[in-house]
């Protein structure tokens, strides 16, 4: 069975250590709470703690890419002063008095942005030189840690197969001193490792009152929700006040891109709000709806506009022109081809597109022309939130708003067939 979120917390706290070593990286526990929950939150089609595991291991290792690179500030001012030099050396070819006024300023330029370059290798090498001496004495303390450990277990300790004993016991001539073992336990524990600690904190700590840091060597939950949102294709921010009143304003911001439709945008609201809330079923799509109504009245901006509302992005819309699913066998081309079968190897249009962005609004226009093979299909993903593609990947769709407009009943609409608010049945 998978992990529980409390469990993968557990189990990467347990390996933190580990990955700070081999990084050389300090991690924030709120990170380690932050890779559990977001993945199992964001990520379902893995499982907890392999999927928590590498978010944090990715995170920590483009924090340890940014500290072994030239940070974006210097880069800049190097560009500049390249910009720069280019142009000193194109104005000394000038005689006019316009270019030698503007090679005044330029040398002025260039001499600023010098000192500017040099202030800030020099921050930047005071920093490298203090994270440097903070891994050295994380490593030296993980290695007289690791020393205690094993120096307190006497029955190891008096095998003459352990590869410590010869290095590590003063032998007597009787292969043991007892009384040397215990004054070396007592020196790494209560001088040695309290020594190194200190220092440890005290350079953690100037390097936090740092004001005119460079870069960090922490990794925290923007971190790891960066990582989310390369892996996702969607912004994964915490969850704060601002966005909190987003969300509670949906219908308010839809509204305001869809015109006379307040009805049907509070509908959606409503269902948007009970899925974020927890309240709607876990095992279905964020939201189903049938969208009725003739060309022009706003079905598909509104799937539009709620893609940009809910992912910030238009592009989270998936969108399927029915009429192209005419055939019983164009289900296929929803889920994929069988094997042994042309195209097996693509993926379906509707299976990979959800695979590949989990949070995302699937558009199925003009639904009515869609062979009975391809409703049962869409029936499956509002039933089950699932659907199983033609290589046998069970695809989540309980992330994705499904919408399916329709022009069933225009003629009646726009032909004045409505008669005391009732369409009559001629």
């Amino acid at each position: 069975a998978e992990a529980s979120v409390d469990t993968a917390v557990s189990i990467l706290r347990g390996i933190k250590d580990k990955y700070e070593q081999h990084h050389g990286v300090r991690i924030m526990d709120t990170a380690l709470v932050a890779a559990a929950t977001l993945s199992h939150r964001y990520i379902p089609g893995r499982f907890l703690p392999d999927k928590a595991i590498d978010l944090m291991d990715e995170a920590c290792a483009n924090i340890r890419v940014e500290l072994d690179s030239q940070p974006d500030v210097i880069d800049q001012v190097e560009r500049k002063l390249a910009r720069l030099e280019i142009e000193e050396k194109l104005l000394e070819r000038e005689d006019d008095v316009e270019s030698r006024g503007r090679l005044v300023d330029v040398r002025a330029a260039l001499a600023q942005t010098r000192e500017e370059g040099t202030t800030l290798k020099v921050r930047l090498n005071v920093q490298k030189e203090r994270i440097s001496l903070m891994r050295s004495v994380k490593s030296e303390i993980d290695d007289i840690t690791a020393k205690i450990a094993k120096y307190e277990k006497p029955d190891a300790l008096h095998s003459s197969n352990n590869p410590m004993y010869s290095t590590l016991i003063l032998p007597d001539s009787d292969g043991y001193n007892e009384k040397d073992h215990l004054d070396m336990v007592v020196n790494l524990k209560y001088h040695d490792l309290p020594r190194l600690q200190a220092t440890y904190d005290s350079l953690v700590q100037q390097n936090e009152e740092d004001e005119n840091r460079l870069f960090t060597e922490i990794v925290g939950p923007d971190q790891i929700a960066e990582i989310v949102a390369r892996w996702t294709g969607i912004p994964v921010n915490r969850l704060t006040q601002s966005e909190k009143d987003r969300i509670l304003d949906l219908g308010e911001r839809l509204n305001a891109q869809v015109i006379g439709q307040e009805r049907t945008i509070a509908a959606v609201a409503n269902s948007v709000l009970r899925s974020r809330a927890g309240l709607s079923s876990a095992n279905r799509p964020s939201g189903c709806f049938l969208f009725l109504g003739p060309t022009g009245v706003g079905k598909t901006e509104t799937a539009r506009a709620l893609a940009r509302e809910l992912f910030n992005d238009e592009k989270m819309l998936v969108r399927l022109d029915m009429s192209e699913y005419l055939e019983a066998h164009s289900v296929y081309r929803l889920i994929g081809a069988p094997p042994g079968y042309v195209g097996y190897d693509q993926g379906g249009q509707l299976t990979e597109a959800v695979r590949r962005r989990p949070y995302s609004v699937v558009l199925c226009d003009e639904i009515e022309k869609a062979h009975p093979q391809v409703w049962n299909a869409l029936l499956q993903v509002m039933d089950d939130g699932r659907l199983t593609d033609g290589q046998g990947r069970v695809v989540d769709f309980k992330n994705t708003v499904v919408i399916l407009t329709s022009n069933v009943g225009a003629e009646h609409l726009l032909g004045g067939g409505i008669q005391g608010g009732v369409v009559g049945k001629e």
